[in-house]
């Protein structure tokens, strides 16, 4: 099962790249139970720019279970990452070959995830014990297909915490071909935290990521973990090559709109402009509208949306008025438009425009 890694160097890996990546400047992390279609639909709006990751989705689901359930996502959310959850090279190789057919920008494979059902997969943040095997992955998938093939790690597992050890994973799995590395700055403890402790707990070390970029400067490196504002996107871009979001991008979406639009301040020569929140869920309606006419039950939606307005005078009665209609029978598109502060100016707009 293990790749044959001697005389294959870094400088080798990065030779036979040959497709063009899509930019990391700024990304939106792969998130259970959180970043389905319709989640990443509505952050597109916000982000026009950033790159897309769906849930963890495993080997075992593809191969074995209902692929367009969980491989179908809209034409709009691209660019998008598939992210795998794996640990046999041939699984992951004929998954990464679905990536491909269903018309991915990215494979991604997850070494970072804590959650006990992982482990007992043998697959997640377990595997940064096992570089080797990650490695013979990478090239099994580099092989089956065309796509960036990156990898999401943590820093350390339970006692191996050190630099070195991430040093190795990293240095071994770069050796089979991968070029992009998205690394969670936090440690991973398998036993005794749960998911989410795992997200909170365990102490930032920004700087081990800062190191491995300035080690292997030929390598992309993107950093997650903690990064809420603006300011903390661009501190650490000074020091590695992208940012990648998670509970912020969720919580306070309209974070995003901002740092997007900074962060790409001119595109193809023109200052990139700022959504309203109004405009943005107007924006989101036709998205909306096709979702419920498929049979989709508003509430699958509408939960994505409820930190829209965080912060702003009535975004507490546009979370009670989604929190509390969305989940009635036959719930519409009128349930999400009146939950809106100023719903009626707005709704006056919408028709005017489509009257036009």
């Amino acid at each position: 099962m293990a790749v044959q890694l001697t005389g294959f160097s870094l400088l080798t890996a990065f030779a036979t790249t040959s497709i063009a990546p899509p930019a990391r400047r700024l990304c939106i992390a792969p998130m259970m139970d959180w970043s389905d279609t319709h989640c990443r639909s509505f952050h597109r709006l916000l982000a026009p720019h950033a790159l897309l990751y769906t849930e963890m989705v495993t080997t075992g689901a593809l191969l074995h279970g209902d692929v367009a359930r969980h491989l179908r996502f809209d034409a709009g959310e691209h660019p998008l990452a598939l992210q795998l959850g794996g640990s046999e090279p041939d699984a992951l190789a004929r998954c990464a070959e679905m990536a491909e057919a269903w018309n991915y920008d990215e494979v991604n494979l997850n070494c970072g995830c804590p959650s006990d059902r992982v482990q007992e997969g043998s697959f997640g943040a377990c595997l940064m014990r096992e570089p080797e095997r990650v490695a013979a992955s990478v090239a099994a998938m580099r092989r089956a297909t065309s796509l960036p093939v990156t990898v999401k790690h943590r820093i350390g597992v339970d006692d191996c915490e050190d630099y070195a050890f991430m040093r190795h994973f990293v240095e071994s799995v770069a050796a089979a071909g991968c070029t992009v590395f998205i690394v969670h700055a936090r440690k991973a403890w398998l036993q005794g935290l749960s998911p989410r402790e795992n997200r909170e707990i365990p102490p930032l070390t920004y700087e081990h990521v800062y190191r491995l970029k300035q080690d292997y400067p030929q390598l992309t490196i993107v950093i997650n973990g903690g990064i809420r504002s603006l300011a903390d996107c661009e501190t650490h871009l000074a020091q590695v090559d992208g940012v990648m979001l998670g509970r912020e991008a969720y919580e306070n979406p309209y974070a995003l709109a901002a740092i997007d639009a900074a962060l790409f301040a001119v595109i193809g020569g023109t200052p990139a402009s700022m959504p309203t929140r109004d405009a943005v869920l107007a924006a989101y309606r036709p998205y909306v509208e096709r979702q419920l006419a498929a049979g989709t039950p508003l509430k699958h939606i509408s939960r994505h949306l409820l930190g829209l307005y965080r912060g702003q005078a009535g975004g507490r009665q546009f979370r009670r008025t989604l929190s509390e209609r969305a989940h009635q029978p036959g719930a519409g598109i009128d349930v999400l438009m009146n939950a809106m502060p100023r719903a009626q100016d707005m709704l006056n707009v919408v028709d005017e425009r489509a009257a036009a």
